[in-house]
């Protein structure tokens, strides 16, 4: 436990920062299964428009710090990869 005032401080602002990440990684993670979902059913339509908000939910945790820019990046470059591919299954 902490000893200091500061140290108390510092405690509450990380549990606090804590929840808030949690539920920005919760939110981003569930976005991401509806595109993957989507892409698996074979639906490109919807798993295009559910792309579109998973890129702004991962940019977004990317910028605040929640996730790592990069690891944002990725994610959605992997899922866009996703996507085309299951675009090319369904024209072949």
């Amino acid at each position: 436990m902490p000893t200091t005032k500061s140290a108390e401080k510092r405690l509450r602002q990380s549990v606090a920062r804590q929840k808030r990440n949690r539920t920005v990684k919760s939110s981003v993670k569930t976005q991401i299964r509806k595109v993957r979902e989507a892409a698996d059913a074979g639906d490109v339509q919807k798993a295009e428009t559910e792309y579109r908000e998973a890129a702004k939910k991962l940019d977004r945790a990317g910028a605040r710090g929640v996730v790592h820019p990069n690891k944002a990046a990725r994610t959605k470059s992997r899922l866009q990869h996703l996507i085309k591919k299951t675009k090319q299954a369904k024209t072949a």
